[in-house]
């Protein structure tokens, strides 16, 4: 088997376990038995278990947004896209794998001891704000930077609210305040107010891809850590 291979087999299946269990709790030989890989070949391809999640969280970053900016661009409706963002979410929650954000659940078990993984977290949560500033953009939204600082305490709250079961409306209830943001944003005129929601789309998953993300700049260190 080619190396692309080994790491890609390797890569799904850490990716599965981490995603299900949790990081700490999926050791190599987990990894090893997962993907029907030796442990000599596993650590050719990734020289340590640090290294291995850095670019499990990569992949997701990149299988999650690209999902998201899918939905978002094929979504019909006659109001606001960035109110489906939100339609996403909700889509999303309703799988059966559902676990919550990889990189909050990432940065609880290791932002604390690993820069590199708070790194990635803080990368994956800069870049979404950069998506939900040029939707805001595409809605009419000229200034869209503090609007778009709102709406991801709405999309990080209701991922957080939904995977521990506090609140099982958690995406239409963020959807909501948004939307009332939203309507109280300076737009141009002739710009839809938010109205009509978004028609659902296939529920979001976030399959293996072989590419990481470039990163962005590093966070502060542990005493202020980024948002996320």
């Amino acid at each position: 088997m080619e190396l692309p291979e080994v790491r890609e087999r390797v890569l799904e299946a850490a990716g599965r376990l981490f995603y299900r269990d949790g990081i700490q709790a999926v050791g190599m030989d987990a990894i090893r038995t997962a993907s029907g890989i030796s442990l000599k070949r596993l650590y050719q391809c990734f020289p340590s278990k640090e290294s291995l999640v850095t670019h499990y969280l990569a992949e997701r970053d990149t299988n999650w947004r690209d999902a998201l900016v899918r939905f978002v661009d094929a979504a019909d409706t006659d109001g606001p896209r960035t109110l489906a963002v939100f339609d996403f979410l909700a889509a999303w929650f309703t799988t059966d794998d559902f676990r919550g954000c990889s990189f909050i659940n990432a940065f609880g078990e290791l932002g604390a001891r690993s820069e590199p993984v708070a790194h990635a977290v803080y990368a994956h949560k800069r870049t979404l704000l950069l998506h939900l500033q040029d939707f805001l953009r595409r809605d009419g939204i000229t200034e869209p930077e503090r609007l778009a600082e709102q709406l991801l305490l709405l999309v990080d709250g209701a991922i957080v609210c939904a995977a521990t079961g506090a609140n099982p409306n958690a995406a239409d209830d963020a959807r909501a305040v948004a939307a009332g943001l939203l309507a109280g944003s300076p737009r141009p005129s002739g710009t839809p107010l938010p109205e009509e929601r978004a028609t659902p789309a296939p529920a979001p998953h976030e399959p293996p891809a072989p590419t990481p993300t470039e990163a962005a700049p590093p966070p502060p260190l542990l005493d202020t850590p980024p948002r996320s």
